[in-house]
C-alpha cells in the first residue's frame, strides 16, 4: 500500500487540532505516518535536545539510536544543513549510522516550530530506493503545517 498523502493530511489535521505539545504531536504523526505505507519500516523523530545533537522522541518500529550528534549519519547532515535527505542506498552515504541492519534507503526531513529547529523526521525503508520527491515534498508540508506555528 502506498501513503495517499490527501487521506494523510486530513487525519493528522483533525488528530492534531489545537494540540501545542511537540511530544504529543511526534507521538500522532509518526504513528499515522508509519502506518500510511507498507515502505515505512521505521518513522520517528530524534529532538535537538542540546547544540548538535539529536535524542531519541517518538517512533514506531524497532529500537532506534538513542544519541545522534549533527555530525554523524543521514540525520545529523539533516539537522546540520537544515535540508531534506533523500537517500537511495544508506550503504553509500558516507558516514552512516546503521541503527538497524534491515535499513536500505532513508528519508529524513528537518522540523521546525517559530523558534527554529526542533529536530527531524526519520523514515527508514528496508527497501532500496524507496523514497521520492513527492514523499519528501508531502511530508515537509504536513510537518510545516503542524509545528510551524509552535
Amino acid at each position: 500500500m502506498r501513503v495517499d498523502y490527501h487521506a494523510l493530511t486530513q487525519s493528522i489535521v483533525a488528530l492534531t487540532a489545537g494540540e501545542t505539545d511537540e511530544i504529543a504531536l511526534m507521538a500522532t504523526l509518526a504513528c499515522e505516518i508509519h502506518h500510511s505505507d507498507d515502505r515505512f519500516d521505521w518513522t520517528g523523530f530524534y529532538r535537538v535536545t542540546a547544540p548538535g545533537l539529536l535524542k531519541i522522541g517518538p517512533y514506531q518500529g524497532g529500537h532506534g539510536c538513542l544519541v545522534i550528534p549533527f555530525d554523524k549519519g543521514v540525520c545529523g547532515a539533516a539537522a546540520r544543513s537544515e535540508t531534506t535527505q533523500l537517500v537511495p542506498d544508506v550503504n553509500a552515504f558516507p558516514g552512516h549510522i546503521a541503527c538497524a541492519s534491515s535499513t536500505r534507503s532513508e528519508l529524513v526531513i528537518p522540523v521546525f516550530a517559530a523558534r527554529g529547529l526542533i529536530g527531524v523526521l526519520d523514515i527508514d525503508s528496508d527497501r532500496p530506493d524507496a523514497f521520492d520527491a513527492e514523499d519528501a515534498k508531502a511530508l515537509e508540508t504536513i510537518l510545516a503545517s503542524v509545528f510551524s506555528d509552535l
